[in-house]
């Protein structure tokens, strides 16, 4: 059964993506990397960002291997540059 979680992109992402949010769905079992691979798909945009990106899964940074369920929401972080 398939279900959405919201993709939260900030920064310079939401323009690559052209919004603040996006509905993506899942499958039982999915990683946070595999949904990174479907938005870089989708966005390709996003993908010049792919390596450097931090994940979030309901606010707890996360590596690509954690799981993501339906009803999650998944941040999408650029590096933050400071002066």
């Amino acid at each position: 059964m398939e279900k959405s979680v919201t993709v939260l992109a900030f920064a310079s992402l939401r323009e690559a993506i052209g919004s603040d949010r996006v509905a993506m769905t899942v499958n039982g079992g999915s990683s946070a990397g595999e949904l990174l691979s479907r938005v870089c798909a989708q966005y390709p945009a996003v993908a010049a960002y792919r390596k450097s990106l931090r994940i979030a899964v309901n606010g707890e940074y996360v590596d690509a291997s954690a799981s993501v369920a339906p009803g999650d929401e998944v941040a999408l972080l650029p590096p933050v540059a400071g002066g």
